[in-house]
């Protein structure tokens, strides 16, 4: 294969790549943060519906209150992790050097929210919600381990809910929303170049991959590629629920949101000023090089347009079902079981555009997902007329089957949270809620492997593709502190 088309699968697959991260992450790490006053239960409140974030959890609630009511949030995740590398390779089963990532996390991501209801008559009330419901932020340096699969990753979202619902009776209320969600990622990563040239000239001499490494690393070749992608779309959908109010103290929730369907395309830089060394006259006419004494900055002098791609990205339904009981004047309690629909994200499967009349492989990643549940239970203490108190745990499942099925995109595992809140009344207009988590995830181990190789083959089956043909192996460790602030205030 020639230089030329390796390095134009190189830099394909980084765009590739970049779009599959986001939907990755859009499916496993819903941000969780769409209500401080929900927070501070570990989100069991959702047949509470006592402030207009009931737009989020079930817009049926929002019969529940009068005049006009505005609640704005913002939320602060403080995240703590740090990967530990077991032994990563390439695609010759040799290390790929490198460290553990440094501490990759940010120190602090911050999202807000605002949310309004107003009673329009005595049945119906409207209303608007704007929260950010999925978002990523990883940085792991181009030194770490697994640079191959990813260097960076930042992923936005933010999501416009326009509300009605309608109350029947005393007993029965039905709410329903349309929700426009704008999506936005940023991703960094490295291409294995020393291995994709030692691939090449394999592949041309007749040599074994081993002995292409030890040629490329005889003639001092040595460096990564670095490719960087942006890549944003607006997508639709929809929400519904139900409430059940059995008597003034008791009453029921169900609650439905729709995925939302969106095709995520962006454009591709790719730049190899990181590849030193220099090739020699047989080297660059084995590998079909055009000049004698090539440098192997070569790949970034040939042509490379900037290649472009898509790939469809459906966040998952969820469901959920809920209960809220006044036991007396002071306490109260409530639970809540959601249903997230992520076995529908079996695979995620990238088409590349044809750059120079070179038609590139998709890049496939089998996650084989599943479906997962969240259990919450909370409680609230009235202490005065001026503070209620609350608190919450909840177990939530991650939808990664396997260490093999882990990305380092989304290194994420089952959580529990632990939640403390407070809400103090100012006036009779107006209160501020408060709330911290403790998330606690379990130590999870990658041993991820990219089915393809540098020069844009799958070297079991022989099919185009696009990859590096790494194996990142590694254990993640992580908890997270989850601070918010609310304002509510009544017309």
């Amino acid at each position: 294969m020639k230089m030329k088309h390796l390095s134009l699968a190189v830099m394909l697959m980084g765009g590739a790549v970049a779009v599959l991260s986001s939907q990755a992450l859009a499916a496993g790490y819903q941000f969780g943060s769409q209500s401080v006053s929900g927070q501070g239960n570990a989100h069991a409140n959702g047949a509470e519906a006592n402030d207009p974030t009931t737009i989020f959890n079930n817009p049926a609630g929002m019969s529940r209150l009068d005049g006009t009511q505005i609640s704005g949030g913002l939320s602060l995740v403080v995240p703590h992790s740090s990967y530990t590398d077991h032994g990563s390779t390439n695609l010759a089963g040799q290390s790929t050097g490198g460290g553990n990532g440094g501490n990759y996390a940010p120190s602090v991501v911050a999202a807000p929210s605002l949310y309004m209801t107003t009673k329009v008559n005595d049945k119906i009330n409207v209303g608007l919600g704007v929260f950010v419901p999925y978002a990523a932020k990883l940085d792991y340096g181009n030194e770490w381990a697994g640079r191959y699969s990813l260097e960076s990753i930042d992923l936005k979202t933010i999501n416009f809910n326009p509300s009605i619902s309608f109350k029947f009776d005393e007993h029965n209320s039905v709410g329903f929303g349309v929700s426009a969600q704008y999506m936005d990622a940023e991703l960094q990563m490295a291409a294995d170049s020393t291995t994709g040239l030692a691939q090449a000239y394999a592949a041309k001499t007749g040599a074994s991959l081993t002995q292409g490494k030890a040629a490329v690393a005889g003639l001092g070749i040595t460096g990564d590629g670095v490719g960087k992608i942006s890549g944003n779309d607006w997508g639709f959908g929809w929400n519904v629920g139900y409430m059940f109010q059995l008597d003034d103290n008791t009453r029921f929730g169900l609650a439905y949101r729709s995925t939302v369907k969106q095709t995520l395309t962006g454009s591709t830089t790719w730049t190899f000023d990181g590849v030193h060394g220099t090739i020699p006259a047989a080297v660059a006419g084995a590998l079909g090089l055009p000049a004698q004494n090539t440098p192997a900055g070569v790949i970034a002098k040939l042509k490379h347009p900037n290649a472009s791609g898509s790939v469809d990205v459906t966040t998952p339904a969820s469901a959920s079902v809920n209960f809220f009981h006044q036991l007396d004047p002071r306490w109260a309690v409530m639970g809540d079981v959601t249903w997230n629909e992520t076995s529908k994200l079996q695979e995620i499967r990238i088409k590349q555009d044809t750059v120079g009349g070179v038609a590139q492989g998709d890049l496939v990643i089998n996650q084989n997902w599943k479906d997962t549940y969240r259990v919450s239970l909370g409680a609230n203490y009235r202490y005065s007329d001026s503070w209620l108190f609350r608190t919450g745990v909840a177990w939530e499942q991650s939808p990664v089957r396997s260490d093999d099925l882990r990305h380092p995109a989304i290194p994420d595992s089952d959580r529990i949270w632990l939640s403390l809140g407070a809400n103090y009344a100012i006036n009779k207009n107006s209160s501020i809620d408060l709330a911290y988590s403790f998330i606690d995830f379990k130590d999870a181990n990658t041993n991820y492997h990219d089915t393809c190789s540098p020069i844009g083959v799958s070297p079991s089956t022989g099919q185009a593709c696009t990859g590096n043909g790494e194996t990142t192996r590694g254990t993640y460790k992580t908890y997270l502190h989850l601070v918010g602030v609310q304002y509510n205030y009544r017309f």
